[in-house]
């Protein structure tokens, strides 16, 4: 494979216990313990002159890497996963081991330069990690409410609904935790009143917005469609106009948005108008709705850029 020398990129291939790095255009590879001590040693270790580290999103496992070398004024781009498999496959890269992974991951920031972004803090982790065991919580409750209107025997009713009262009393306890973290923080606590001036945008969507979705504000909003899954992707060819359909992004930031959206096209004036509008043209409900989506994000990302709240004349789309 030929290789562009203009830059020198370190791939990182993760798993639980173990990195594999590898760095281009000089070949060295690594194979490293995911223990915090030893990571630390490792990135103190590095060679000098890397423009540019590239890892996958991988479930959190990139977390304390990608803080550890952002530490070391390392610029770290985090890439998804389905990118680097499609490289792959347009390269013809058929073997699959953790070191082929690290060099495909290297090769992918070599030629395709992905673009680094700031690292959360340990603040923004926290919070993200409070608000993702909260939707593990809400989603149980609602299986287990589900399961309760088919329950027939007395005593599973019980269990489950024992079941559910200690899910409540744990969503109460994270959401005070959370509560703590914004109060903390005079800027998300700025933001989410700025976020919620928005009708349809209630405190939960909010504070996923603040936890899962930093780049708001700092993105254009083309690309921060892209980031959250909610920008409609063509499938054309010559003539032949196919659907347009969303993928990939941020999956609990995309939920959130619809809950919002979906409240946002009944309540919210102008995106009640924007969703009517679409329907009239025959667009069907779920087309209209994601649209709804990607201008309520375009509304919000605008809000928080200009650090102004939601007056109708003036954000009207």
């Amino acid at each position: 494979m030929s290789t562009d020398h203009s830059i020198t990129v370190l791939g990182i291939d993760l798993s639980n216990n173990w990195l594999d790095a590898h760095i281009l255009p000089d070949g060295r590879s690594w194979h490293v313990s995911t223990d915090p001590k030893a990571l630390a040693k490792w990135v103190s270790q590095l060679p000098q002159g890397i423009d540019l580290v590239v890892m996958e999103a991988t479930g959190g496992l990139q977390n304390l890497p990608a803080a550890l070398l952002a530490k070391a004024n390392l610029p770290v781009a985090i890439v998804n996963p389905k990118q680097v498999k499609d490289f792959a496959k347009a390269l013809g890269q058929r073997a699959k081991t953790d070191e082929i992974d690290a060099k495909t991951i290297a090769l992918f920031g070599l030629k395709l330069r992905p673009s680094p972004r700031p690292i959360p803090s340990e603040a923004q982790r926290l919070l993200s990690q409070l608000l993702a065991r909260r939707g593990q919580l809400s989603q149980n409750r609602v299986a287990e409410l589900n399961r309760l209107k088919r329950a027939e025997v007395k005593s599973i009713r019980r269990n489950i609904e024992a079941h559910v009262q200690w899910l409540e009393k744990q969503m109460a306890k994270i959401d005070n935790e959370i509560d703590e973290q914004v109060l903390n923080s005079p800027m998300w606590l700025a933001n989410e009143k700025l976020l919620t001036s928005v009708p349809g945008v209630g405190k939960i969507t909010a504070r996923v917005l603040l936890g899962h979705l930093p780049e708001l504000g700092q993105l254009p909003r083309r690309q921060l469609a892209s980031l959250v899954g909610v920008a409609p992707f063509p499938r054309d060819s010559g003539r032949w106009r196919g659907k347009r359909f969303i993928q990939a992004g941020r999956a609990r930031v995309r939920a959130s948005l619809y809950m919002a959206a979906l409240t946002a096209s009944r309540f919210n004036p102008v995106l009640s108008d924007f969703y009517s509008r679409l329907i009239d043209k025959g667009k069907s409900k779920k087309v209209a709705l994601t649209a709804v989506m990607r201008r309520l994000l375009t509304i919000l990302n605008a809000i928080i850029r200009n650090q102004q709240p939601w007056r109708q004349p003036l954000i009207t789309p």
